[in-house]
C-alpha cells in the first residue's frame, strides 16, 4: 500500500566550487603545482597565460536554444571528482586485443643503487666460504635489519635454516659464520645488541690505553655505562676522571646505528618550499606569497568560437548537441578552477597576514619568547573565517622568515598564566627551560623538581609533571643521562 507524506528536512550542501577551494588550500605549493598541471593536462579549456574575458555562457544559452528540456544539467548534486573527470569511457575499453604490457609508459629513474642487504652480500664474496658456511652467511645477511642489527636468537635462525633452507646445521655454527658477516661494512654491522655493536667498532681500531678501557668498561660494566654512573666507574676499575673521559670520548665517536649510514644515501631527499615570506622593511613586516601560488590562466579562446560556431548551425544533430555539452562541461570546469585558485590565494594571504599580525612581536625581533598564545579559533575570529580553513592553512605550509623557513603550525600554542595573572604561550616556558638546561652544570644536572623551583621563581609557576611534559616535547633526557664527566 502506497503513502504518501511530507517530510521537513534541513540539510547543508557543499558545492562542488567549496570542495575544490577546500583541497586546493590545504596543499602546500609544490603539490599545488602537480594539482595544476594534472588540470592543465586534463582540461584542454583551461590554458596558462593571461585571462581573456569570455562571454561563453551567454554563447551556450543561445546555441543551446532551450531545445530539449530534459538534457539541461542539473549542477546541484554533481560530485565534484566525478564532474571534472574528462574520460567518461573505461580504460580498458579504449585498449586494442593485442595490447601489450612493454607498451606501457615507463618512468627512467633518476637514480639508482642496490640495497644494503645487496652491498653486504657482495662483500661475501670476498671470503673462502663453503656452500654450506654461504648459505647460512646469507641467511644471516638477510636477517640484518635497516639499523645493521640481526635481532634474533641464534636458536631461532638455526630453526629457520632447517625448515625453509633445508640447512640442518648447530649453533656453534652459526656463531662462526656470524663473527665472518660481523667483518663486512660498515663496522658493526650483523650485532645483536648494541654493545656488541660498538665492541666490534673498537676491536677494529688502533690500540691505545682509551680504546682498551672503553672495551674493557663495554665488556665489564656496560649497564653502568648506560645509566651514566661514573662514580662506580671509577671505583670499579680504579681509573682517575681523566682516563675515563678519554674512554667515554673514544665510545661517543662510534656509530649506534651502522645501517643507517648506508641505507639512507638512496633515499630522496625533501625540500621545502616555503608558501610564504615575511621580510622586515624599514622596521615593518612585509608578506609575500609565493609566486608560485599565483598562476596565470584563462579560458581558452579556441574552446569559446568553437561554442560560437555551434551556435550558427542551424539544424544541429544529436552528436552536436552532445558535443555542445561537453564543451560547456569543460568551460564551466575552468571557470571553476580559476575562481577557486583566486580564492585560494586570497584565503591564503589573508590567514597569513592575521598570523603574522598577531605574532608581530616574534616576527619583529625573531626571539620565540614573544610568541604570544594563539589557537586555530583566534585567527578565524579575526579574519572571519571557519577553524578548518585556518586549520587546512597552518598544517602543511611554511613561511620564509629572517630566522628560517618555519611551518607556520609552529606558532600556535596554547597558554597559561603566570605569577602576574597575564596569559603565557607554552612555546614561551619551553624556550626558557631549554635555556635552562643548556646551562646548568653538565657534572650536577638539574632534576625536574629543581627545574620547576627554577621556572617558579621566574614567574612561571607548573608542576614538576608539566616541566618533565615540556622537556620530553623537546627531546631533552632526564637528569641522570644529561650528566657528563
Amino acid at each position: 500500500m502506497l503513502k504518501q507524506h511530507l517530510q521537513f528536512k534541513l540539510s547543508q550542501k557543499l558545492s562542488p566550487q567549496q570542495i575544490q577551494l577546500m583541497k586546493l588550500i590545504q596543499l602546500p605549493t609544490q603539490a599545488f603545482e602537480q594539482r595544476l598541471k594534472q588540470e592543465l593536462e586534463e582540461n584542454p579549456a583551461l590554458e596558462s597565460g593571461k585571462e581573456e574575458s569570455s562571454t561563453y555562457e551567454d554563447e551556450f544559452e543561445e546555441a543551446y536554444d532551450g531545445e530539449n528540456d530534459n538534457d539541461t544539467i542539473n549542477t546541484d548534486d554533481i560530485n565534484i571528482d566525478d564532474y571534472l573527470s574528462d574520460d567518461e569511457i573505461p580504460e580498458y575499453r579504449t585498449r586494442t586485443s593485442n595490447y601489450s604490457a612493454d607498451e606501457e609508459e615507463k618512468s627512467v629513474p633518476y637514480a639508482a643503487g642496490i640495497s644494503f642487504n645487496q652491498y653486504l652480500i657482495n662483500q661475501l664474496n670476498t671470503f673462502y666460504l663453503s656452500d654450506e658456511e654461504w648459505s647460512i652467511a646469507e641467511f644471516l645477511v638477510g636477517s640484518v635489519d635497516e639499523s645493521g642489527y640481526i635481532r634474533r636468537p641464534v636458536s631461532d635462525i638455526m630453526d629457520d635454516l632447517a625448515f625453509t633452507q633445508n640447512i640442518y646445521t648447530d649453533e656453534q655454527t652459526i656463531e662462526k659464520v656470524l663473527k665472518i658477516v660481523q667483518e663486512l661494512d660498515p663496522p658493526g654491522v650483523a650485532a645483536r645488541s648494541l654493545d656488541e655493536c660498538l665492541l666490534i667498532q673498537l676491536r677494529r681500531k688502533e690500540p691505545s690505553p682509551a680504546i682498551d678501557l672503553a672495551i674493557l668498561i663495554l665488556e665489564k660494566s656496560f649497564d653502568h655505562f648506560t645509566k651514566k654512573h661514573y662514580k662506580k666507574l671509577l671505583q670499579k676499575h680504579n681509573i682517575s676522571e681523566e682516563d675515563l673521559r678519554e674512554a667515554i670520548s673514544e665510545i661517543e665517536k662510534l656509530n649506534p646505528k651502522p645501517g643507517g649510514s648506508y641505507s639512507g644515501n638512496n633515499r630522496i631527499i625533501e625540500h621545502i618550499v616555503p608558501d610564504f615570506s615575511i621580510r622586515i622593511v624599514e622596521g615593518e613586516l612585509e608578506l609575500s606569497l609565493n609566486s608560485r601560488n599565483a598562476p596565470e590562466l584563462h579560458v581558452s579562446k579556441e574552446y569559446s568560437n568553437m561554442l560560437a560556431g555551434y551556435k550558427s548551425a542551424k539544424k544541429r544533430s544529436k552528436s552536436q548537441k552532445d558535443a555542445v555539452l561537453f564543451i560547456k562541461q569543460k568551460l564551466d570546469a575552468a571557470k571553476w578552477f580559476i575562481d577557486a585558485i583566486r580564492q585560494r590565494q586570497q584565503t591564503l594571504f589573508i590567514t597569513m597576514n592575521a598570523i603574522m599580525e598577531y605574532q608581530r612581536e616574534y616576527f619583529l625581533t625573531g626571539d620565540e619568547r614573544r610568541l604570544r598564545p594563539m589557537i586555530l579559533k583566534d585567527i578565524a575570529d579575526t579574519i572571519d573565517m571557519d577553524v578548518s580553513t585556518v586549520s587546512r592553512v597552518a598544517n602543511s605550509k611554511y613561511v620564509d622568515t629572517p630566522y628560517g623557513t618555519k611551518l607556520i603550525k609552529e606558532f600556535f600554542s596554547e597558554s597559561m598564566k603566570n605569577v602576574q595573572g597575564e596569559d603565557v604561550s607554552t612555546r614561551e616556558i619551553k624556550k626558557i627551560l631549554e635555556t635552562v638546561i643548556r646551562d646548568e652544570s653538565k657534572r650536577k644536572p638539574l632534576t625536574d623538581d629543581k627545574l620547576a623551583k627554577m621556572l617558579k621563581e621566574k614567574g612561571y609557576p607548573i608542576a614538576r609533571r608539566t616541566v618533565a611534559k615540556y622537556r620530553e616535547q623537546l627531546g631533552i633526557p632526564v637528569a641522570r643521562l644529561r650528566k657528563e664527566i
